[in-house]
C-alpha cells in the first residue's frame, strides 16, 4: 500500500513539475533564456538544443544575447528561431544573435492567461487520472486480499490528500504565472 500512495505522489509531483517546465517556455515580454528551451537546431543532422550550441545570456531586461560557440551555425539558429511559434525575429552579426521582447499588449496577456489556465486544467486532469489509477491498484490489492476494508478506506483517503494537494499546488504555479503576465 505504501509503495502505491508513494509511486503515485512522485507521479503528481512530476506532473507539476512538467507544468512549470511548460509555463517556463511562455513569453511574458522579458526576456528569459526558457523560452528557447523546445527550440530546435539542425546541427549535423541531428536536432539540438540552443543552449547546448551556444551561450544564451539575458543582456537587458527584453533582450537574449545568444553566442553560438560555432559561427558556422549561426544562419541555422536564426532559421530555427523565426520558423519556432516564438513571433520574435532575430537580429544577427554573423557571431551573436540578439532577440528583442517586445512589451505584451493587454489582450495578449489575457490571450497567454487563457492558455496557461488550459495548462493547469490539463495538469488536474493527469493528477486526478494518477488518482484513479491508484484508486483501482488499491481496489485490486483489497480483491486479492492483501488490503484489509479498513487499510482501503485509509489509503484512499490518503490518495484523495494527496491529489487535493497536488491540485492545489497546480493552482498556485497558475497563479504566480498569471500575476506574473498581468504585472508586466
Amino acid at each position: 500500500m505504501e509503495k502505491v500512495l508513494a509511486d503515485a505522489e512522485s507521479r503528481m509531483k512530476k506532473s507539476v513539475a512538467v507544468l512549470s517546465s511548460n509555463y517556463a517556455t511562455i513569453r511574458v515580454g522579458r526576456a528569459s533564456p526558457a523560452v528557447l528551451d523546445k527550440i530546435r537546431v539542425d546541427y549535423y543532422g541531428a536536432p539540438t538544443a540552443i543552449n547546448q550550441l551556444a551561450a544564451v545570456s539575458v543582456s537587458e531586461a527584453r533582450t537574449l544575447t545568444i553566442q553560438p560557440w560555432d559561427a558556422s551555425i549561426c544562419k541555422a539558429v536564426e532559421r530555427a528561431i523565426e520558423t519556432s511559434d516564438l513571433g520574435i525575429n532575430p537580429q544577427s552579426d554573423g557571431k551573436i544573435i540578439r532577440l528583442t521582447f517586445p512589451p505584451l499588449s493587454e489582450e495578449r496577456r489575457r490571450d497567454l492567461v487563457k492558455e496557461i489556465a488550459k495548462m493547469a486544467e490539463e495538469g488536474k486532469v493527469a493528477v486526478r487520472s494518477i488518482r484513479r489509477d491508484t484508486m483501482e491498484k488499491l481496489k485490486g490489492m483489497k480483491k486479492k486480499s492483501e488490503l484489509t476494508e479498513d487499510d482501503l478506506k485509509q489509503a484512499e483517503k490518503e490518495t484523495q490528500d494527496l491529489t487535493d494537494r497536488y491540485c492545489k499546488e497546480i493552482d498556485r504555479v497558475f497563479e504566480d504565472k498569471k500575476r506574473d503576465i498581468m504585472e508586466i
